[in-house]
């Protein structure tokens, strides 16, 4: 066989959205089925998201050859999202009309089985039950049941066996099938019985509706359950308005309505107060505050006007907007991040092969185990008396034996635990990220733009003896106003900050990488590095030590003059993220080593490390030395994250096992990493590993109690327990078979109350 490079053949993923599924059983026979469609490098369907995902050569397949092959397997394929389209498309309408249907069956199932029940097991309470017009009755009950309601079994079990993939559908339908073709041929034929005390057989017509019933109600559980699993992509979709106002002139034309799918780039616009502003673009005209928590985090609206960027989904609070539509559809920013939600959904954690493995035998091991049971009950009371116990028992095997439970075990965790990620501003990128955070004993951090905020502020106000610390910050500010230096906007905004006045400055001078001087009341204010001011005859010596301390330390000294009078020295660095030590320290008390890896310099480093409270450093890397420490640590047997802003650190995201990026939700989207912080900065790092580590725990109990139900439960429905008084009608089987997949339901569905330990329920 050979090996593509995929430089030569780039491969495409499609994604369907498949229906008709019931079981782990049904997802793995579409699995195959896609697999031998040509050019299909790699399929995977998800049971929970209803969706297939496949990896495709696209000179050898196309999506209407995964299409054709997944009817064929006998299942339905929805179409495809328009690229104008914000959203994939959304399976709403078709969910609520199969759940419409579903309620229908359950209530016309419910109604005839309630009395079947009463006649079928009044064990002589109710003589009528045992008369020949009684069994009629029952006869007439139960066959309703089976071919109306139960029908969709009968349907789905048919296209199994022919397709040589028995599923729950072959055991539900067998089950109930078996029960009342007995129970039939108990009643028609009565006269092959008609000897000593068995002229009067037993029949089972109760048995065979209340096996549909029961997982009819089961299903209908199971949907309801599977329905909250979606929760958080509603909740994104909900975000983006049907319709934008778009103005075809200038900000005073008339406006006309239009699908949001209907924008293109360039459109403007017009977007009220209390509105969702459509789609990404720029503000042409008018100026309002837009709230952007969705994205940003930030809890106060962000002040926006001419030229400024929104995006699609955030809410203008005050003004009108005219805005410029840059991106739409599946470009956007919201778009992007609901797809990878909904990516991170519809994917499988590794651990899922180990359920997947287990139903693809399951079910052929069961039949096998059901006609055994069958002939052991026979082979004990070899006459028509003994007939019916043993398809009884048989029975019993068959409908609680379904492998739904330890199918949806996994993936409908991993389903949960993604949609509540997302509600807490982390985006687990597939199922398999959210196992690999799960194992990680240790992280470590980029400092530039990570721990750190990326931009100098203000760290330090140190005047002379007589001089305040306002006066010295407005006397620098008045100067750097007029400058575009990082340094300058820095000591600007700590004036504003404090809310102070600023005075006028005329004759601005700035000489690149020294300083800059100006007149300010009648005065020369010189701001900038010591030996400039030192060409300028000022006598900067009684602040050469602190200056020493202070560039020791990864702080920047700017000095400030008035004429020939030192005024005092001003510290900038780049400023620790609020966050960051809350972040370190939950990260410590988890059991985590942590580390840092930088380009700066060894002071520096050094320096974030003390105040963040980290032991381990690196400093002054290159990216490739980055990459190499990480791969030295992985060596070593540690499972390493590493955390950077998604753009420079590319090469250590991707070389660690898991790669976590920190940024706004704007940019992440599109980062090259297995987890995107959508807001809350380093908060969320913990965050992310707490509920890895909660829904793997879920994934498990999941799993445990799955296999030991079915461990338990089989052989008391087989009977080995029948000598203890022990013993499980099909009645009893049928329920409990539906309340196991509803069972892990709720059990994922308790992931929605995750918070951390930190108390960082969602993270803003």
């Amino acid at each position: 066989m050979t090996t593509k490079d995929p430089a030569e053949v780039p491969s495409e993923t499609a994604i369907l959205d498949i229906t008709g599924m019931t079981c782990a059983a049904c997802a793995g026979r579409i699995e195959r089925a896609l697999a031998k469609v040509g050019g299909v490098e790699a399929a995977q369907v998800n049971l929970v998201s209803q969706q297939a995902r496949v990896e495709i050569d696209p000179k050898r397949a196309n999506r209407a050859a995964l299409e054709a092959a997944v009817v064929a397997a006998g299942y339905g394929v929805l179409p495809p999202a328009s690229p104008a389209s914000p959203m994939r498309l959304d399976r709403s309408g078709l969910e609520e009309r199969d759940r419409r249907v579903l309620v229908r069956d359950l209530a016309v199932a419910a109604a005839l089985t309630v009395p079947l029940l009463v006649l079928g097991m009044s064990h002589g309470a109710i003589p009528f039950a045992d008369t020949w017009a009684g069994r009629i009755v029952q006869f007439v009950l139960g066959t309703g049941v089976l071919f109306g309601p139960g029908r969709r079994f009968l349907r789905a079990g048919v296209v199994a066996v022919r397709h040589l993939s028995p599923d729950m559908n072959t055991l539900v339908s067998l089950g109930a099938l078996s029960a009342w073709a007995w129970s039939t041929v108990a009643t028609f034929a009565a006269h092959w019985f008609a000897h000593g005390e068995h002229s009067a057989p037993h029949i089972y017509f109760e048995a065979a509706a209340a096996i549909v019933t029961f997982v009819l109600l089961g299903k209908f559980l199971e949907t309801r359950a599977r329905w909250r699993l979606g929760d958080a992509v509603r909740a994104l979709h909900a975000l983006v308005p049907a319709l934008a106002h778009r103005v075809d002139g200038d900000a005073s034309s008339i406006e006309r309505d239009v699908p949001v799918a209907d924008l293109r780039p360039g459109d403007r616009v017009r977007v009220r107060p209390g509105e969702r502003v459509p789609s990404d673009g720029v503000v042409v005209h008018g100026s309002s505050a837009v709230d952007e928590s969705l994205l940003s985090g930030e809890s106060m609206p962000v002040e926006k006007g001419l030229g400024d960027r929104v995006v699609g989904g955030s809410m203008n609070t005050s003004g009108a907007l005219l805005v410029r539509v840059e991106h739409t559809g599946r470009e956007t920013a919201l778009a992007r991040i609901t797809a990878a939600v909904e990516l991170a959904q519809g994917s499988l954690a590794p651990i899922a092969r180990f359920a997947d493995r287990a139903s693809a035998v399951f079910v052929p091991i069961v039949l096998v185990l059901a006609l055994v049971t069958f002939g052991v009950w026979w082979s004990i009371d070899p006459t028509w008396g003994g007939l019916p116990v043993a398809i009884e028992y048989m029975v019993a095997v068959l409908v609680i034996a379904c492998p739904c439970a330890l199918g949806l075990a996994t993936p409908a965790a991993v389903a949960v635990g993604a949609g509540r990620g997302a509600e807490l501003g982390v985006m687990f990128r597939t199922g398999a990220a959210i196992e690999q955070a799960s194992h990680i004993d240790t992280v470590l951090f980029d400092k530039t733009g990570t721990l750190t905020t990326g931009r100098p502020d203000v760290v330090a106000v140190e005047p002379r003896p007589g001089i305040g610390s306002e006066e010295l910050l407005r006397l620098a500010a008045a100067v750097e106003l007029s400058s575009e230096h990082p340094f300058a906007r820095a000591v600007v905004g700590a004036v504003q900050a404090r809310g102070l006045a600023l005075d006028a400055a005329t004759q601005f001078v700035a000489v690149p990488a020294m300083g800059v001087m100006a007149r300010v009341g009648g005065f020369t204010v010189s701001v900038g590095k010591p030996e400039w001011l030192a060409q300028h005859g000022i006598d900067v010596a009684a602040v050469a030590p602190r200056v020493a301390a202070l560039a020791s330390g990864g702080v920047t000294p700017l000095l400030v003059a008035r004429d020939r009078d030192l005024l005092g020295v001003i510290g900038l660095a780049d400023a620790l993220r609020p966050e960051a030590r809350a972040a370190v320290k939950h990260l410590r008390s988890m059991g985590l080593r942590l580390g840092i890896l930088s380009g700066d310099k060894q002071g520096v480093v050094a320096a974030i490390a003390q105040q963040v409270g980290i032991d381990e450093i690196a400093a002054e890397l290159l990216p490739a030395d980055k990459t190499r420490r990480i791969a030295e640590t992985k060596d070593g047997g540690q499972r390493v994250a590493m955390v950077g802003d998604g753009v420079n650190d590319a090469p250590a995201l991707a070389t660690a096992d898991l790669g976590i990026a920190v940024g706004t939700g704007t940019d992440v989207a599109a980062a090259a990493s297995d987890v995107a912080l959508l807001r809350g900065g380093l908060a969320g790092v913990p965050v992310a590993i707490a509920l890895a580590r909660a829904t793997m725990r879920t994934i498990r109990r999941n799993l445990l109690w799955a296999s030991v139900y079915n461990l338990l439960g089989l052989p008391i429905a087989a009977g080995a327990f029948a000598g203890l008084g022990i013993a499980l009608s099909p009645v009893y089987a049928s329920a409990a078979m539906s309340l196991s997949s509803v069972s892990v339901l709720l059990s994922s569905l308790m992931l929605r109350r995750f918070r951390s330990a930190s108390g960082a329920e969602i993270v803003r």
